[in-house]
């Protein structure tokens, strides 16, 4: 039985082998081995691990329909104090993963807000947005975004052009507008909601 399928499917959905392991209850130097194929992969773990990944399996093993599922998104971190963005490291894991947005992308990822930095009433929300790491453009002036700054802070803030050319002035509800940053890359909050 070949896992080529599972192989793409981690890649394309960006999830982890150590969530695939935990779906499918077993270590995750059992979901190396079977990648690296020195385990075979068993009947009843080709829908577990269909429904982690989101995918159908090839039909040649016994693929078909697959239940309904509910796409889920990896939570890649925390927002904390400021509205600043904490991720997890790769080799913290394992990570959680939370029910996607509609219209989620292989690329869409998850924060949860810890705390009052984005105002009371968000604590514990969710955020959710594109990890595409794309430079702002003016289709973002005034939407709530996560911004990487050119000092290395990870921000969620609304986006409003600067007077001085290539900066920006990032707005919040409960803090001081930052003026006058540079911004690596902003994406668009595609949704959020609570935990």
């Amino acid at each position: 039985m070949t896992v080529d399928w599972i192989r793409a499917a981690l890649e394309e959905t960006g999830k982890t082998r150590s969530g695939l392991a935990r779906a499918l209850g077993r270590s995750p130097s059992a979901v190396t081995d079977l990648l690296n194929g020195r385990r075979r992969l068993r009947a009843d773990e080709i829908a577990i691990a269909a429904t982690y990944l989101g995918v159908e399996p090839p039909r040649l093993i016994g693929g078909g329909r697959a239940p309904p599922i509910r796409a889920t998104v990896p939570l890649v971190g925390h927002v904390g104090a400021g509205a600043i963005a904490h991720f997890y490291a790769d080799g913290q894991g394992p990570f959680d993963e939370v029910g996607a947005p509609d219209a989620a992308s292989a690329k869409t990822v998850a924060v949860q807000i810890r705390g009052h930095s984005l105002g009371a009433l968000f604590d514990n929300w969710l955020v959710f947005y594109d990890d595409v790491r794309e430079p702002p453009g003016d289709d973002l002036v005034g939407r709530m975004c996560v911004c990487g700054l050119a000092d290395g802070r990870v921000l969620i803030k609304a986006l409003k052009r600067s007077h001085i050319a290539d900066l920006w002035t990032l707005l919040s509800n409960a803090e001081p507008p930052i003026y006058d940053v540079a911004l690596d890359w902003a994406a668009l909050v595609r949704e959020m909601r609570p935990r």
